[in-house]
C-alpha cells in the first residue's frame, strides 16, 4: 500500500520526513479495511509510519519499522517542488535515475537494491505501507519488469497493490490486484 496524502503533497519526498494529513491516514484505513493481513510493516518515514500504526491497531497486528522501505532519496533536491529544480536535470533523472542522480541521492539501482533484500524476508499475508519509488522497486525485483515498465502503473495515495510472490532459485510473482 502506498501511505496517504502527504502534507507537503506534489514535491520530490524521499527522504523528507513530513506529516500525512488525516485525510490520508483515513484512505489508508479505508483500503486496508476489506485486507486479510497478518502483520503490518512499513517505512520508518511518517507518511507510512502513521499510516501504518492506524491500519495495525485496526487490525489489533503487529507493527514493524523497516527503513529498507523508505524512498529513493533525491538529495538536494528532497523536499523541493520540482518546478525549483533544473528541468534539465530532473529530465535527466527520470531518463536515467542511475546514471543521472540527483545531487548527493540515492541512485536506483541502490533503492531496487534495498527493496529487493526487504522483499526476500516478507512473510505472506503482510501488508507494506510504503512508497511508490518503493513499489515500483518490488515491481522490478518481484516481477522482472524493467524500470520503464514500473512507470506504467498509477500509484496514487493509498492505492494497493496486491502480489503473491514465489521464492526459490527462480523467484517471481503475479499481480492479483492494484486498486485506487
Amino acid at each position: 500500500m502506498r501511505h496517504g496524502e502527504p502534507a507537503l503533497a506534489g514535491r520530490l519526498l524521499g527522504s523528507t520526513d513530513c506529516d500525512v494529513l488525516p485525510a490520508g491516514v483515513r484512505a489508508c484505513r479505508s483500503a486496508a479495511a476489506g485486507l486479510a493481513f497478518s502483520r503490518v510493516i512499513a517505512s520508518d518515514l511518517r507518511r507510512s509510519a502513521d499510516c501504518a500504526a492506524a491500519i495495525a491497531a485496526d487490525k489489533d497486528v503487529a507493527l514493524r519499522l523497516d527503513s529498507r522501505w523508505r524512498e529513493l532519496d533525491f538529495g538536494r533536491w528532497d523536499g523541493r517542488s520540482p518546478e525549483d529544480v533544473d528541468a534539465t536535470a530532473l529530465r535527466g533523472f527520470w531518463d536515467d535515475p542511475d546514471g543521472a542522480s540527483p545531487p548527493g541521492g540515492e541512485r536506483w539501482s541502490t533503492l531496487l537494491a534495498r527493496v529487493a533484500q526487504a522483499l526476500e524476508e516478507v512473510e505472506d499475508a503482510s501488508l507494506i505501507v510504503t512508497h511508490a519509488g518503493a513499489m515500483r522497486a518490488a515491481l522490478v525485483a518481484a516481477c522482472g519488469f524493467d524500470r520503464r515498465q514500473s512507470w506504467a502503473f498509477d500509484l496514487p495515495y493509498a492505492c494497493v497493490l496486491s502480489l503473491r510472490l514465489w521464492r526459490g532459485e527462480a523467484p517471481t510473482a503475479q499481480i492479483l490486484a492494484l486498486r485506487p
